[in-house]
């Protein structure tokens, strides 16, 4: 008996080996088609891409040739021929044509007054829509004195000026 029961413990060893290399076999296909499938769906995406991108690309040169179709037909317009290009500087020059006697002087953009005084217009409050500087002016001020916070007048000066809200803080003295 003691040979049968080794021969079946043998045979259960061996098909438990078996089992476990078939289960081996097995586990390493599964992980092999889950990384096809991966690299797949990889490709999937990339192709995806390509594809928008070929979509745009196709739009763009549909819409460049619409606009190349209403330049044509309804402008006129024609792309420049070599012949239209110059060489160098002088046969731009050559275009250009002499003053005739009695044309007008040309016109300059910028310009500077002989004397240094340029004037700006004055600023115009958008509340009294009167000059700024006739805005500010009150009737315990005289019309042609300075701005109350200009570095022009002393420290002082500048110190104890009264505001529109409240009466004199206080005196200053030097």
């Amino acid at each position: 008996m003691s040979h049968g029961s080794r021969l079946r413990q043998t045979g259960w060893i061996a098909l438990l080996l078996m089992c476990g290399a078939c289960f081996l076999v097995l586990t390493f296909h599964v992980n092999s088609v889950k990384n096809k499938v991966h690299l797949a769906e990889r490709e999937i995406i990339q192709l995806e891409k390509k594809k928008q991108t070929l979509e745009i690309e196709f739009q763009a040169r549909a819409n460049q040739q619409q606009l190349a179709n209403w330049n044509k037909i309804d402008f006129g317009y024609e792309a420049p021929r070599a012949d239209q290009y110059l060489d160098n500087e002088r046969q731009l020059a050559a275009l250009g044509l002499a003053r005739e006697v009695n044309a007008p002087e040309p016109i300059r953009v910028a310009r500077n007054s002989a004397d240094g005084n340029t004037a700006f217009p004055a600023m115009v409050s958008p509340m009294s829509g009167m000059a700024a500087s006739q805005d500010k002016s009150s009737d315990d001020q005289p019309a042609n004195s300075r701005n109350s916070m200009s570095a022009n007048r002393s420290l002082a000066e500048r110190l104890s000026r009264t505001s529109g809200f409240a009466g004199q803080i206080g005196e200053v003295r030097e």
